[in-house]
Parts: structure tokens; C-alpha cells; sequence
């Protein structure tokens, strides 16, 4: 799992391209940009929300999962608005952890990166859900 807490998404995006072998002129005709464009878009830790999806799309890969895996891992959650007012907006949980971040965490503990007590105080994983995912996939 690359490194969620500092992401450039501009490399993460060349490294996928070549990966997959994708001509720059395909990539010019879908993105409607000139190679200059596209190059310099290599070359930024962010992109626009809208240039980022046709690139997942073309692609074909969900770079906005990235973002939220770098939540899930690094942002507290908030248990509700500070004024009191429930947000009209969906309300998302958490607790769903995916598979390659359990994975990340169990590649933690067996290189011996971190220990579970730091890995608990770091990410904000619940020592019975770690210990959980201990006994379930070490």
C-alpha cells in the first residue's frame, strides 16, 4: 500500500499510465488536453475533481479511494455537528475498514514497523477490532 498520508496524486496517475501502456495521444484525445497539459499534470500533488475522474476512468482504477482510505486512516471522526444541527448530507461510517487497509495493518505488525499499542494510538483502531483482525488473518 503506498504511503496514504502524503499522496501525489499526479505520480500515482504516471506510474499507472505506464503501467498500462497508454499512448499520449489516446490520452490527449480523452482527456482533451495537449501533452503539455497532461505532462504537467503528472507532475501535481493534486488534481481537479473532474480531471481526476475521467482519469480514473480511463484508467480504470478508483483514485479517489486513495483519499478515502488516507480518512479512514488519518481523520478523527466527528460524532456530530459542534451547533448540535444533523447535516443533510449522508453520514458515513468509519468502521468499514477494506480488506487492503486490514492487510496494511497486518504487514505493520508483521515487519515490525509498529507495535499494536502504536498502530491503535496512530490510526484510531479499536483495540478489539485489531485484536480481531490479529486472530482472523495473522
Amino acid at each position: 500500500m503506498e504511503n496514504l498520508k502524503d499522496i501525489h496524486i499526479g505520480a500515482l496517475v504516471y506510474e499507472l499510465v505506464n503501467e498500462q501502456d497508454i499512448t499520449m495521444n489516446r490520452i490527449c484525445r480523452f482527456l482533451h488536453s495537449t501533452e503539455n497539459e497532461i505532462l504537467e499534470m503528472y507532475s501535481k500533488k493534486s488534481l481537479d475533481v473532474e480531471i481526476l475522474l475521467k482519469w480514473s476512468k480511463l484508467l480504470k482504477y478508483d483514485f479517489f479511494r486513495l483519499y478515502s482510505h488516507h480518512l479512514i486512516l488519518y481523520a478523527p471522526i466527528a460524532s456530530q455537528n459542534k451547533n448540535g444541527v444533523q447535516s443533510k448530507l449522508p453520514q458515513f461510517r468509519k468502521s468499514l475498514y477494506t480488506r487492503e487497509i486490514i492487510d496494511y495493518m497486518m504487514e505493520l505488525l508483521e515487519n515490525k514497523q509498529k507495535t499494536t499499542k502504536e498502530i491503535i494510538n496512530h490510526y484510531g483502531i479499536p483495540k478489539s477490532t485489531l485484536n480481531k483482525w490479529i486472530s482472523k488473518y495473522r
